[in-house]
Parts: C-alpha cells; sequence; structure tokens
C-alpha cells in the first residue's frame, strides 16, 4: 500500500468485456473513482523457459491511496484463480479538482445519500 493519495492500479485481462466487467464492479462498490480499458494490448513476457505472447486488455483504475489495498484485494477476488497481472502506480501529482473529484467518487456514504434522494448527484470525472 501507499501514502499518495491518488494510485492508478494496472490489470491486464484476456478480453475487453473482462475488462469493463471487473472495472465497472470496482467504480460501482465505491473502491475505485474511475475506470477506462485499453482493449487492444499485445504483452510478451518471459514464462515457462520462453517467450510467452498474448493479446489482451488493459484495465486502468482510479483510486486513493486509502483504498488501494481494499481494490487489489477485490481484483483478485473478482478475478477468479489464477493470479491477476496487477500493478500499483503511486501518482505523484494531480489536479487539486481531480484529487476532490475522486474522493467524492469513493465515498460511499455520498452513494447511499444520493440514492436515498432519488437523483444521483455525481460529479464530473475531471480529467
Amino acid at each position: 500500500m501507499t501514502d499518495a493519495a491518488v494510485v492508478l492500479l494496472m490489470v491486464s485481462l484476456p478480453g475487453r468485456d473482462d475488462a469493463e466487467r471487473l472495472g465497472e464492479q470496482l467504480v460501482e462498490e465505491r473502491l475505485a473513482g474511475a475506470g477506462s480499458v485499453v482493449p487492444g494490448i499485445h504483452s510478451f513476457s518471459w514464462s515457462q523457459g520462453r517467450l510467452q505472447r498474448e493479446h489482451e486488455s488493459l484495465l486502468l483504475l482510479r483510486t486513493t491511496g486509502e483504498l488501494s489495498a481494499a481494490a487489489q484485494a477485490r481484483i483478485l477476488e473478482l478475478h477468479g484463480g489464477e493470479p491477476a497481472d496487477l500493478i500499483e502506480i503511486p501518482v505523484s501529482a494531480v489536479s487539486p479538482a481531480y484529487l476532490a473529484y475522486l474522493a467524492q467518487a469513493v465515498d460511499s456514504t455520498r452513494g447511499e445519500r444520493a440514492s436515498s434522494a432519488g437523483s444521483p448527484s455525481d460529479p464530473e470525472p475531471g480529467g
């Protein structure tokens, strides 16, 4: 876990649908404030004594340093039995507006208040 206010989590997944489903689940659970999917990446790594090549999708999630460990645990839980290619990158600089957006987006009590009021008041992502 990191002391950074904002953390970028990178997860490679077999396909776009898998990446979208996982990312949306974490945003709905308020473990991440926003996510993006890069649908077509070509990955390669050294494994089992040879060069392995795969076509995957990359999920990028923005969360807080405070929630990073919980988000990573949930990713591993939802990803299934195989180990997830999961990397945490502490963000060293972020605009104050985006920091405020992210803090509000992961605030589960705000989500409960919006649901009970009947009209969601989600802030606009700042980038």
